[in-house]
């Protein structure tokens, strides 16, 4: 499971990781199991944060507690997100130009706009989030964010089988990875109260009409639309939250 936990950590983090590895399919696969783990440790280190600086401005301290998730991810998820929206709006319904445009390392307008509407909104969330010290929201929003890939990968064909992303799709161990899922969904449960229901019957509407937007329109998962699940679903927590319990 140690060796699950740094592969993840190396492919969903910039985290200098002290081991090299040399990983097999089934090596990718099982390591879709320390997904959650990764977002758990995001979330500890922005408490963390978030305890150092309690006496800040909380929209100083929502800026600084975005720009270290950002630094520990480089930006991958962003970069997933930037991809998918610039293929959904100039694929124009083609599964093909769709595909072409997610290989295509320049962003677009699309891409810029949808990424600082992103930003915006988890910085205007945080603002609240940090002032009301809301850390279970802030721990768990990672957390939830990369189980939305690991649930994607357990229940989505995958669109491109050139990808590293098709080895964990293939390899995935579904039984270990659904009891996993269920437990990230017990601990949202035990840190929001009953109102977690609620968050995660919404995370799952947005998730499923998501899903079968990609399936629709490129046949399945890719890496760009898994990184942008991710986003979207940590969006997602911080802004439902505010909006519900704000």
């Amino acid at each position: 499971m140690l060796g699950s936990f740094w592969l993840a950590l190396q492919f969903l983090t910039r985290i200098p990781v002290p081991v090299q590895f040399h990983p097999t399919p089934q090596d990718w696969g099982r390591s879709v199991l320390a997904y959650p783990l990764v977002g758990l440790l995001i979330g500890v280190v922005l408490v963390l944060l978030h305890w150092l600086l309690a006496n800040a401005d909380p929209g100083v301290q929502a800026g600084l507690l975005l720009l270290v998730w950002a630094l520990i991810t480089g930006g991958v998820h962003l970069e997933g997100l930037a991809n998918s929206a610039d293929a959904w709006a100039g694929g124009h319904g083609d599964r093909q130009r769709t595909l072409d445009i997610l290989k295509d390392p320049r962003s677009g307008p699309a891409a810029m706009m949808v990424v600082v509407l992103a930003m915006i909104l988890k910085f205007a969330a945080l603002s609240v989030l940090v002032a009301e010290s809301a850390l279970e929201i802030i721990l768990l929003a990672p957390v939830l964010g990369r189980s939305a890939i690991a649930a994607l990968l357990l229940t989505t064909p995958y669109a491109q089988m050139d990808e590293i992303g098709a080895e964990r799709a293939t390899n995935v161990p579904r039984q270990a990875v659904s009891w996993t899922l269920a437990a990230v969904a017990a601990g949202a449960l035990f840190l929001v109260g009953w109102g977690g229901l609620v968050l995660l019957f919404l995370l799952f509407i947005g998730g499923y009409m998501l899903r079968r937007m990609m399936i629709h329109r490129i046949g399945g998962l890719s890496k760009d639309t898994a990184g942008a699940i991710c986003e979207l679903t940590e969006v997602g927590v911080l802004t439902i939250v505010v909006l519900v319990w704000g």
